[in-house]
């Protein structure tokens, strides 16, 4: 962002974000190509939050699991004041350079992330407090070094998003969009994530790997009542089981009826969380009373 003497004193910056809001059918001028003076400039500065289904791209591409990728390219923050999980894609320390970025162009160009295929649009998600839809907006954006809105291409949004191949990433990364949504929309009727839910939503979005290691142990089969054959399905798909973590993060943290529940699976948890209760006072007791019994013995 680069000074602007001509903004008022509080409003130090020009924004690379054109105030507009534009709808699937409106156009737009635009276009990149390799021959154009800054290919490859934007991939040189980035600031890219991954969505769950840019994660299943890159990971399986890069023929590694969810947790090694998490580890190796990328950076946890919050995407909001009530701190729900979101990560982004992690640079060196002394450059904002894509990682995967080589000499010829990206190197994951097949499988970039859905904010890659977009550029230079963006993608506004807004529902309405008390509403139980969402409506998308997208708005153009233009960089200093950008010469691509220069180029005499006219086109819809529409026709970018489908060239781009930007549809299918939507599609499957809206539930997460909505749920992101809906707690933002709630306010202080849902309130800030617990750590534990925190966990669960960082696990079922992102590192999808070990939340199938999870719907696996036995503690969850115990409780959730799944068909054979629906289980297994989603174990071998990782885009079925992602739609599926987001029915179970439904459930956690709205308390939506989204997955049946074994009979007397509730009842069976709470008397087992009875006898950890019962057990940890019985050994409280026993510590106080060894260390009463250890004082008069001094």
């Amino acid at each position: 962002m680069s000074e602007s003497p001509n903004k008022l004193e509080n409003i130090p910056f020009e924004s690379q974000l054109v105030p507009e809001k534009l709808l699937n059918t409106s156009s737009f001028q635009f276009r990149c190509h390799k021959d154009i003076s800054c290919f490859n400039e934007c991939c040189k500065s980035i600031d890219i939050t991954l969505t769950p289904y840019d994660i299943i791209r890159l990971k399986n591409v890069m023929k590694i699991d969810s947790r090694q990728f998490l580890a190796t390219y990328t950076v946890p923050f919050e995407m909001d004041g009530h701190g729900m999980p979101g990560v982004k894609i992690k640079t060196a320390d002394e450059s904002k350079q894509c990682p995967f970025l080589t000499e010829s162009g990206c190197g994951v160009y097949e499988d970039r992330p859905t904010a890659c295929r977009y550029y230079a649009l963006g993608l506004m998600s807004m529902r309405e407090m008390g509403s139980t839809s969402d409506d998308d907006y997208y708005f153009t954006v233009k960089e200093a070094h950008c010469r691509g809105h220069e180029e005499d291409q006219q086109q819809t949004i529409q026709e970018y998003r489908d060239d781009q191949g930007v549809t299918e990433y939507d599609e499957i990364n809206r539930e997460w969009r909505q749920l992101i949504l809906k707690k933002r929309s709630s306010g202080p009727t849902i309130g800030k994530p617990s750590p534990r839910s925190s966990q669960m939503f960082f696990m079922g979005c992102y590192n999808l790997d070990s939340f199938r290691e999870f719907i696996a142990s036995d503690g969850f089969q115990k409780v959730y009542d799944l068909e054979a054959d629906f289980y297994q399905e989603i174990q071998a798909d990782d885009v079925k089981l992602l739609k599926f973590a987001y029915r179970l993060l439904k459930q956690v943290l709205f308390g939506e009826k989204t997955i049946d529940l074994k009979a007397h699976a509730v009842d069976q948890r709470i008397e087992a969380r009875r006898e950890q209760m019962s057990h940890r006072q019985k050994t409280d007791q026993t510590n106080d009373f060894d260390a009463r019994f250890d004082a008069t013995e001094v």
